[in-house]
């Protein structure tokens, strides 16, 4: 009787692509080198097909050694996926999850794929003795959390696989634990050869001056919420939707569980198909939802940060960053959701509303990750404040708030030029404003039949406003939040006041 179509598939052996033998290659020539007590790192972009790369690294490893394998994930969905893919290359493995109280099948299996907490626990317990284990292999090695474990296999091959070479905490650096790293293809060369999508990237400048540095290196939820879920923000994100991505699959990452909930909220009331995910849903919630945004063609999934590993949805067409990181690890993860190619998508969209961009570069920039893991404290010191980004910041008025003001000739104002007419003629340096509220009350009143119309519509220029504001601050070094924040709201108080003397004296 002859195989099934299924049975032949899965006998098959995977096709691997040129750059995956190449550094295949390479990692064999290590092991050649230095069979044991060597610790090896690899990185290669999201979407490169690590899984595959090291799923027959640990094939040839079995079938010319006859050692063991060991595959060490940070998430049981990692897990899963992990063992599926072995199997896909023949590799008969076992997973250790917290079901397995011992082990006495393990002469049956040359290879085991365990989450780090889970073998910690039963290697620290004595509940288990892996036997012949050769080689080691963690995947997304930049988590700290497989440290620990490298105590247990202290005459093994160690091979950390990454997207991203940077470790999660910058007080532990990788080389500390790593010997070498092995770089693999650019993002820029995978987009070349087809293997992953093009990105097309719009940047929206976001004042971060309210943000706290928390005890991680990272943005504190707190902070974030507080920012990210003022009516301002959420106007922002649902005007780069409509702008750059409406009709589009797409991902919303935030930085706390309430800015998720008021994005849903903000979307679900202008009609757009959206569900909100994050670590409280259940198991079932989660494979409902997911399976919901897989077969609704114009999705919107709003999340927090669950979704940066474990999770390969190609259909994924644009992917918002709603919140600003000062990971490189959290960044490249994210944009990484929506590389996948397609036949009919060649390219993705990628919507910035954190000044990520400027802090680190473009997404498919050529990163120098052998500095970066040789000298991790000279990347974190070189990279861009925000509030030199910020300085950097240049307001365009969008096109559909330029056609409310479609009778104004004249809309630009050059706050450093005016602050500079009051230096050098010795006048207070507050008649920079007042000469800015005069412009934007005379917009207002030019394009309006009434006070009433001209109040409306300038809260269409509340964008501008906080943007001359700052440029202001920085003028008079004077930019502390508070002081900023009372400055904006006197500027409106004086707009308003500044149109219903305009209209009384017409």
């Amino acid at each position: 009787m002859g195989l099934s179509p299924t049975e032949i598939e899965k006998k098959e052996q995977k096709v691997l692509y040129g750059y995956q033998k190449r550094d295949i290659d390479k990692i064999f020539a290590r092991l050649e080198e230095f069979p044991e007590k060597y610790n090896l790192l690899y990185q290669l972009p999201t979407g490169g097909g690590k899984t595959v790369i090291f799923s027959e690294i640990v094939r040839r490893y079995i079938k010319t050694t006859k050692k063991k394998v060991v595959v060490l994930t940070h998430r049981i969905e990692l897990c899963g996926q992990t063992s599926k893919m072995l199997n896909e290359f023949q590799v008969k493995n076992k997973i250790i999850n917290s079901a397995v109280k011992e082990l006495e099948d393990q002469d049956e299996y040359m290879c085991f794929v365990a989450m780090v907490e889970t073998l910690n626990n039963r290697l620290n317990d004595d509940q288990l003795e892996l036997r012949n284990i050769g080689m080691v292999i963690i995947d997304e090695a930049h988590y700290n959390s497989f440290r620990k474990l490298f105590r247990f296999f202290k005459n093994c091959f160690i091979l950390g696989v990454t997207a991203t070479p940077l470790s999660s905490n910058m007080k532990l650096p990788m080389k500390d634990n790593y010997n070498e790293l092995i770089v693999g293809d650019t993002i820029d060369s995978l987009i070349g050869s087809g293997f992953l999508a093009r990105p097309v990237i719009y940047t929206y400048d976001v004042g971060l001056g309210s943000l706290k540095i928390g005890m991680n290196g990272d943005y504190t939820v707190k902070s974030s919420e507080e920012l990210y879920t003022n009516m301002l923000m959420q106007d922002k994100l649902l005007h780069a939707y409509e702008e750059r991505s409406k009709g589009k699959k797409t991902l919303i990452f935030n930085n706390g569980i309430h800015t998720s909930i008021y994005v849903f909220d903000t979307f679900k009331k202008a009609g757009y198909p959206i569900r909100h995910l994050d670590n409280t849903n259940s198991k079932q919630e989660r494979a409902d939802i997911l399976e919901w945004f897989k077969n609704t063609e114009d999705a919107i999934l709003t999340s927090v940060s669950i979704l940066t590993t474990g999770f390969d949805e190609p259909t994924v067409e644009s992917v918002i960053l709603n919140r600003a990181t000062k990971s490189l690890t959290l960044y490249f993860q994210m944009i990484g959701r929506g590389s996948r190619i397609l036949p009919n998508k060649p390219e993705f969209s990628i919507i910035d509303l954190g000044n990520n961009t400027a802090r680190f570069g473009l997404w498919n920039t050529d990163v120098d990750w052998q500095s970066i893991f040789r000298s991790p404290d000279f990347y974190y010191d070189s990279l861009v404040g925000d509030e030199e980004i910020e300085r950097n910041f240049k307001y365009v008025m969008p096109e559909d708030i330029r056609k409310e003001f479609k009778k104004s000739k004249d809309i630009e104002f050059d706050v450093e030029a005016e602050y500079a007419k009051t230096k050098k003629y010795g006048v207070r340096s507050l008649t920079v404003l007042e000469k800015s509220i005069e412009q934007h009350a005379r917009m207002s009143v030019e394009n309006s039949e009434d006070v009433f119309d001209a109040r409306i519509l300038s809260k269409l220029l509340n964008h501008d406003i906080e943007y001359r504001v700052r440029r202001y601050s920085y003028c008079i070094s004077k930019s502390t939040k508070n002081y900023r924040d009372w400055l904006e709201e006197d500027y409106k108080r004086k707009l308003r006041a500044k149109i219903n003397q305009l209209f009384m004296n017409d």
